[in-house]
């Protein structure tokens, strides 16, 4: 017991000469032993190093769940060493509304065909988007967080020791000033010897823990690599599956009418006044049509297209052809040229040119 009163007023006046100190250096009154100039940089740097990862790390968190009550949710899970459940993506639980939609309207119908199978390719979307996340909290965010809770927590700890024994160190020199008998001396200048051997330790292992920062941005640059490679792999795999989307609605029929067959109004008709007459597409020869003599434009193929039958031209990617439209025509069809061979090509797989 008696020990134990002791050590709390040894603890007691410890912290007192402190505070004492460090109130002395804030108002001017005391002198304050300054860290080399390289230390300093070393401590800037870690504290930038430290900053800038926080800020990295939340945004990162917030891209990869932009929803806060799910991240919140998992943080729970998680502190208390619990496994979270399954989550299904944004595009997962859109893709399966979408599925059950056609299922409503009807899959056979044109509309619940289409969403039929766009909801599928939503669900696929959403399982790369499940892919890159998990990629990503491994790759990325854990080393970051892992740094953050411990590195970093290391770091302060032992920062916090060095300031505490600089304080004692500074105090120690000030109590030798101080002095005035020789026996008092004698112990000021002991005591003064013996925190400056506490300090300088202590300094040389802050200064250690500090250059370890270098080896971290080093660990960070190939955690950051692996991060661009899994976001590269991710929207890869998106572009594809929106290519292949993007074919599949291309092969179906057009029903954006509730007829199966587009009637137009002919611009002679109109302009005589009389009835007007409509023109079925689907009578359409792609042998007798010619070219306007003026109203073609040179169009980019953004993707590679298949023809569904003789009508149509098949297309590659990033070639360039002439198209131009006729009378008759659904809008959302061009007729395209590309030497001795024309067709019907999806105005959406192409980027017009002025």
């Amino acid at each position: 017991m008696d020990f134990n009163v002791k050590k709390l007023a040894s603890g007691a006046g410890l912290f007192f000469t402190r505070a004492v100190q460090y109130t002395g250096e804030k108002l001017g009154q005391a002198e304050k032993t300054e860290l080399d100039a390289h230390f300093e940089n070393l401590m800037s740097r870690a504290d930038c190093t430290k900053n800038w990862t926080e800020k990295i790390y939340r945004q990162t968190e917030i891209l990869l769940q932009p929803n806060p009550s799910a991240r919140i949710e998992e943080f729970l899970y998680e502190k208390f060493d619990m496994k979270a459940p399954s989550r299904d993506t944004n595009s997962e639980l859109l893709g399966q509304y979408m599925e059950g939609a056609a299922q409503e309207f009807g899959p056979g119908t044109p509309y619940g065909n289409t969403l039929m199978i766009v909801g599928d390719y939503e669900k696929r979307l959403g399982a790369a988007e499940r892919e890159f996340i998990q990629t990503s909290a491994i790759s990325f965010l854990t080393p970051l967080r892992n740094f953050l809770d411990g590195d970093w927590r290391t770091i302060s700890k032992e920062r916090r020791l060095l300031e505490n024994l600089r304080l004692d160190l500074d105090a120690c020199k000030a109590r030798l000033k101080k002095a005035k008998m020789a026996e008092a001396k004698a112990v000021a200048e002991q005591d003064l010897r013996l925190a400056q051997t506490e300090f300088d330790r202590q300094a040389e292992v802050t200064r250690l823990l500090l250059e370890g920062i270098s080896s971290t941005q080093v660990n960070h640059l190939r955690c950051l690599h692996e991060f661009v490679e899994a976001q590269a792999a991710y929207y890869k795999q998106c572009h594809l599956h929106m290519q292949e989307l993007q074919k599949e609605l291309g092969r179906l029929p057009n029903a954006f009418t509730l007829n199966s067959t587009h009637s137009v109004v002919h611009p002679d008709s109109a302009a005589e006044g009389g009835s007007s007459s409509p023109v079925d597409t689907d009578t359409l020869k792609i042998e007798e049509v010619q070219a306007p003599a003026t109203g073609t434009r040179k169009a980019k193929v953004l993707y590679d297209y298949d023809a569904a039958d003789s009508s149509e031209l098949s297309l590659l990617a990033d070639e360039l052809i002439t198209v131009y439209t006729v009378p008759g025509m659904d809008s959302d069809w061009l007729i395209g040229e590309r030497g001795n061979q024309k067709g019907k090509v999806p105005v959406t797989y192409l980027e017009l040119l002025s």
